[in-house]
Formats: C-alpha cells, structure tokens, sequence
C-alpha cells in the first residue's frame, strides 16, 4: 500500500540548493567547456569508423548532459514561476542548447560531406548500426538547410532573438494571478488553481471564474501578441531562407510524418463530428441552458462527489497498470516512493502538468498540481505513462531515444485510458459511472475540437501573420472562428483570448504544438484497443513499439507492430469510434 506519500518532488538528488545549487553551476561550466572540446572534434574528425564511433559517444554524451541540465531548470521554474534565480538558469541553459545545436550543425555538415558509398559502410558498422537510423535522418534534414555557417548564425541569434520572446511570455504569464471572489473576499489564483475551478459544477462559480479569465489575459494581451508576432515572424523568415513554402514543413519533420497521415486524420475528425455534436447537445439540456457555454463543457455531469487524497489516487493508478503489467505498476510504485512527483496544491506554480527526464540518472520528474478530483487522477496517470515510455528507452542509445511529440502521447494516453476505463467499471452507482463516462467523453471533445480549433488558428494565424503583424483585436477573431468550425458551431459562448492563455503557442522548440495531442490520442486508442483484444500477449509488443519510436517513422511504426496504414483514414475513424463508443451509454443513462 502507498501511504503518507510526500507531494513534493526531490530534486536536490540532482543538484542539491535548486536555484543557488554550486554543484549545478560547476556542472553547466563544465558542460560548456566539454560542448566547445566536442566542437573542436567535430571539426578535426579524420573518418576512421574507430573515430566516428569515437565522436559520436562524445556528441550523445554532451546532448544527455545537456537534456539532464534543461530538465532540473524546467523543473525549477515550474515549482516557483517567481524564482528569479531559475529564469537566469534558464537563459544560461537556453545559450548551451545554442551551442550545441551549432556543435550538431557542424556535425550535419561533416556527414553530408561523406561520398555514399563511404556513408553506408559507416552506418552498417557494429558501433553505429543501433543509431543508423537517425545518422540518416541527420543527413537528409542536413540537406534541407542553409550553408553551416547560416546555421550556426542563426542558433547563435536565436538565443536572445527567438527563444528571448518565448521567455518573455513565460515570465508575463508566470506573474498572472487570476483574482476570484470567495466567500466574500479576493482570492488570487495562479493560472493553474483557476483553471481547476472551471471544472466546478456550480455554473455561477465557472461563469465567474471564466469571466476574470478571459480579463486577466486580455489584461496582458499587447505583451502576448507581441511575442506570438515575434516567433512567427522568426520561423516565417527562417523557412523563407531555406526555401520552404509550407509552414508545416517543420512539424511534419520533427513528428516524422507526412502530409497525408495528417490530412487522413483530420478528415476522419471531421468526418465523425456529429457524434461529439451529440453529446455536447445531450449535455446542454442536461444543464437546463439556452446555450453551451467554453467553460460548461467542463461542467461535470452525474452526482459523483469522488474526492480522491493523494495516497489513494496513487494506490489506484498503480493497481490498474499492474492489471495490464506488472512492470508499469513498478515502474509508478518507485515514482511515488522516491518523490519524483511534485503534485501539491499551492500558489506560485506553473499551470499544467508535464513529465521530464533526467538521463544521466535514469529518472523522471512529474509536474502536476493535485486537488482530489478525477481529472487530477487521469492527468496523473498520463504523466506516469510519459515516465514509463522513457523508462523503456533509457536502454538505447540517447540518439535513438529521442522520439516526436506525437508519438509521446502514445504511452500517457494509453495509461491515462487504463485509469479511466478502470474507474468508470469500479463506478458503485449509474450517476457515479454517468460522471466517469462524461469525464471520458470530455476527452474526446478536447482531442478532437479543442486541439482542432488550435490547429486552425495557427495555421490561419501564420498565413496572416506573412502579410504583416497581427492585431490583438484580429487575433481574437481568428480564435473564435477556429473555435467555431472546430465545434461545429455547437457553443454559444468562445474563448477569444484562448491564444494569450496557452503556453503552446509560445514554445519555440516545437512547432505547431497541437496536433500531436490528437495523434497521440487517437493512435494511443488504436494501441489501446488492440491491448484489450490480445490480453498479455500484447505486453511484449507494447514494449517493443514504444521502443521503436525514436527510430522510425510512424507510419513505419503503425504498419510494423500494428499492421495497419495510417496515411488513410479507416484507423483513425475506428480509434474514433473507439473513444466514443461510451456516448450510447451516456445517451441511455441521460434518457428522459
């Protein structure tokens, strides 16, 4: 039994002090001065395949004490988006990531050099067969760049460019608090704490949290919208330079997939949309209201008054996954007991949750901010799969072990769907199970519209955007018009400033930061489906496939361990039907 579990992650394990820690500033000095020694190596390699291997030890290991630095910074700054030791931190690290991206730029530049025939001969040498795959991939992105010294430029720049316009969101949001009237009195949220509540199942409460929302971000809208207008102008000219027309062009590289997986997916979203339309107009009538409301999506239905402490949400998690493996038990039984979860309720942490990996020791840190409900439980259970799926690599090779976004859902969704499926069966009453099914349910139409609608105004948003800056007044009319052709027209009330308050938007190294959820999603319900199917035997194939996404492309990863062609729309319309196969059950028990 877990018991009297801590709510705070251990991170001096790592770097003991956090912010102040001497050990972490000895470790990214000395991490500088190994990335400028690897620079030099790269630069003088002589290509015997003793040497290549020789070089390619030194390039994995400065990139794993690179990741292994940007985690606990990440950390830090999630913990307390006030600690102003962390942001500095992360600025420092920000400039080593340069560095490096300008140490593989050269590496890029040496590998393109090689004649073919040498370059096979290399890849199918016993050191570097298990990272063949992404030395090629390297060679053929090389191919698609500018001149190496364009690059380097361009990496040096961005540092206090690109990435400086990310930080400036960070730091502007991370000070938002969200003032909410409670019980006579102003109570100040952090964005985190607000958002819970708009899961409250009074409407005045959500109507009144969502209301000072929307204010609280329009209040800081300018600094946001400057900084939107900023990296996109960036990528704009970027691609411009390396002669790419399609805005998408890095996304599709960076998750390995191509055009025609991502249009086959949207159109089996679009296609059954209507279902989701459904459950969205059962619930209006359900809540007695003229209209469906942002905030009322949320809104729970069914009388369940489930509080969960944290011990028991633990001792949940970890009984499911032990249902389906054993080893993913173990695997959520060491994060609870070793404190590599930071899950307490309080101010001043970053809103959302997030899983990050420490590899030089082998371990994960989760980010959560726990409150007793459901949705804690399932964003739990997500995370945990993050954890687990980077538990399975950390055998490989850390080339091989850096897998796309997309993909990276594969193993959260899949436990997230594990925890649910398991509380919906477990549920004591039909009114207990209505508000398990609609949690479910609610999933579904945030994968699929939500995420839709964000996609949407992206790629809206950037095609304005060539044309010149983007006002706050437009964009708030192209969110709400995403929204709209996303739900179908189904809500009477929008989220104009949905754009100021998602940290997606923002991040600079990933692009297009929404797609890859309902990749993930609807690619994790096919895998999921498939496990329920074949039972244990599925076990083994599991392992093996989330091994295998950080070397291969997806759609050679479906067809190799699923048998099935996702550049077509028939999985994605049946891993559709498979997430929303519970709305006949949530029709019959809301009947009338």
């Amino acid at each position: 039994m877990l018991k009297n579990l801590e709510q705070t992650w251990d991170l001096d394990v790592f770097f003991p002090g956090g912010s102040k820690s001497p050990e972490f500033a000895s470790f990214l000095s000395d991490l500088e001065l190994d990335l400028q020694a690897v620079a030099t190596a790269v630069g003088s390699q002589t290509g015997s395949q003793e040497g290549w291997a020789k070089l390619l030890n030194q390039v994995q290991d400065v990139g794993s004490r690179l990741r292994h630095a940007s985690a606990f910074v990440s950390c830090l700054n999630s913990q307390n988006v006030k600690d102003g030791e962390a942001q500095i931190l992360a600025g420092r690290v920000q400039q080593l990531s340069a560095i490096n991206a300008s140490v593989l730029t050269s590496l890029d530049e040496v590998i393109t050099a090689l004649p073919e025939a040498s370059w096979q001969e290399l890849l199918a040498s016993e050191e570097l067969a298990p990272i063949a795959y992404n030395l090629q991939e390297r060679r053929e992105r090389a191919g698609q760049m500018l001149p190496p010294e364009q690059e380097k430029l361009i990496n040096s720049l961005s540092v206090n460019g690109y990435h400086g316009w990310s930080q400036l969101y960070n730091l502007v949001s991370g000070h938002l608090t969200i003032p909410i009237e409670q019980d006579g009195k102003t109570v100040h949220l952090s964005a985190g704490q607000a958002a819970n509540r708009m899961s409250n199942p009074n409407r005045s409460v959500r109507q009144h949290v969502f209301e000072r929302w929307e204010q609280a971000w329009a209040s800081v809208a300018d600094s946001c919208a400057l900084a939107l207008n900023n990296l996109a102008g960036y990528r704009l000219n970027l691609y411009a330079a390396r002669g790419w027309d399609n805005v998408l062009q890095e996304p599709m590289e960076q998750n390995r997939m191509s055009l025609d997986t991502l249009e086959a997916m949207w159109s089996a979203v679009d296609s059954r949309k209507p279902r989701l339309v459904e459950y969205l107009r059962r619930k209006q009538e359900l809540l007695g209201l003229p209209g469906l409301s942002w905030h009322d999506i949320s809104a729970p239905i069914g009388s369940s008054d489930t509080r969960l402490t944290y011990d028991e949400a633990a001792q949940f998690v970890v009984e499911q996954f032990n249902k389906f493996n054993p080893e993913m038990a173990d695997f959520a039984t060491k994060a609870f007991n070793e404190r590599w979860i930071e899950s307490e309720d309080r101010p001043g942490k970053r809103a959302g949750g997030f899983c990050t990996s420490f590899p030089l020791a082998r371990q994960s840190r989760i980010f959560v901010t726990f409150s007793g409900t459901m949705g804690n439980l399932s964003t739990l259970a997500h995370e945990l799969g993050h954890g687990y799926h980077q538990h399975l690599m950390n055998e490989l090779p850390p080339m091989a072990q850096r897998y796309a976004m997309n993909v990276a859902e594969t193993a959260s969704t899949f436990a997230e769907l594990i925890a649910l499926d398991a509380a919906a069966d477990l549920a004591t009453d039909e009114q207990e199970r209505l508000s398990l099914i609609d949690d479910k349910m609610q999933r579904s139409v945030a994968l699929l519209m939500n995420i839709q609608s964000r996609f949407l105004f992206e790629t809206r948003f950037y095609a304005e955007r060539k044309q010149g800056m983007v006002s706050v007044p437009r964009l708030n009319e192209l969110m709400v018009a995403a929204q709209k052709e996303a739900h179908a027209n189904s809500l009477s009330e929008y989220h104009p400033h949905f754009w100021a308050s998602k940290l997606h938007f923002y991040n600079t190294s990933v692009p297009f930061y929404n797609f890859p959820y309902t990749f993930g999603y609807l690619f994790s319900a096919g895998v999921y489906a498939q496990a329920r199917a074949e039972g244990a035997a599925f076990r083994s194939k599991y392992a093996a496939l989330l091994q295998d996404t950080g070397r291969m492309r997806v759609e050679d990863l479906a067809r190799r361990h699923l048998g099935v062609d996702i550049s077509q729309p028939d999985f994605w319309q049946g891993a559709i039907d498979f997430v929303t196969a519970d709305l006949d059950e949530f029709l019959r028990l809301t009947a009338k």
